[in-house]
């Protein structure tokens, strides 16, 4: 018997309060969370240049990776060691529902991609799935700008979908049908704090980087770039694993254990 799964309905607020949670979970163990993101991004990597097959695989796989960092992030939140060996997380249970997940997700981008090539003959989704960047003309395009918008409105429902489906696959227990049900609907109800959480993030991620960046060079007159950039890397260095931490910090806000009653529930 599956446990009962419920998803709670928060406060708009609640989704600044993921970034900031995302950082304090990363200050407990902050080496540790750069060795965990370099080994994840190595593996991906290494399993991307398996001739044919490589970009399949690492698609797949990618759901049950995620589930690493959820338990990196509850680790550290129990100020517990947070090691390499949780990268493996996501493939100790219910593993066949993971991988169900992971082909799901791999469907899922494909479907995007090939929405976008109605708008642009292709030009995105081979970039995104050879990595062969198109010319500097087809970049500024209208229709490779047209690609862009389709693909990020297409992909809000499978990032919906996708968000919280694998770790209630892990954790909960779930099919990978019922686990993506839950996520996408626990994103809709909770569109608010998601949209402030998306606000948040794009402005700590990208706006205030890029910001000091312009700033110092315009008072600079440009002279110091080089400096500045590399001063800027250590700041961009922490946001991965922040970013990671927040998502956790998502999923227990809307799915984990609390001692006040939820405002309303999904059932």
């Amino acid at each position: 018997m599956q446990p009962r799964v419920e998803a709670r309905v928060l406060r708009a607020v609640r989704g600044w309060a993921w970034v900031a949670e995302g950082f304090r979970l990363f200050r407990v163990a902050p080496l540790a969370w750069f060795a965990m993101v370099f080994a994840y991004w190595m593996a991906i990597t290494l399993i991307g240049l398996i001739p044919y097959v490589g970009v399949v695989i690492a698609s797949i796989l990618v759901p049950a990776f995620s589930v690493a960092f959820m338990a990196a992030s509850r680790a550290a939140e129990l100020r517990a060691p947070v090691e390499i060996a949780s990268l493996g997380a996501g493939f100790r249970q219910n593993v066949g529902a993971q991988i169900r997940l992971g082909g799901a997700y791999f469907a899922a981008i494909a479907a995007v991609l090939a929405a976008t090539m109605l708008v642009d003959e292709g030009a995105l989704a081979g970039w995104m799935s050879t990595g062969a960047r198109p010319s500097a003309e087809a970049i500024g395009s209208d229709e490779f700008i047209g690609a862009l918008l389709v693909a990020g409105a297409l992909y809000v429902p499978v990032m919906m979908a996708f968000w919280f489906a694998p770790v209630l696959v892990a954790w909960h227990g779930l099919s990978a049908a019922k686990a993506l049900f839950f996520s996408f609907f626990a994103g809709l109800i909770n569109w608010r704090a998601f949209l402030v959480y998306g606000a948040g993030a794009a402005l700590v991620m990208f706006v205030l980087p890029s910001a000091l960046v312009l700033g110092a060079m315009l008072i600079t007159g440009g002279k110091a770039r080089i400096a500045l950039l590399g001063a800027l890397f250590p700041f961009m260095l922490m946001l991965l694993p922040t970013l990671f931490a927040s998502f956790y910090a998502s999923y227990r806000d809307v799915f984990g254990p609390r001692e006040e009653p939820p405002v309303e529930t999904l059932r």
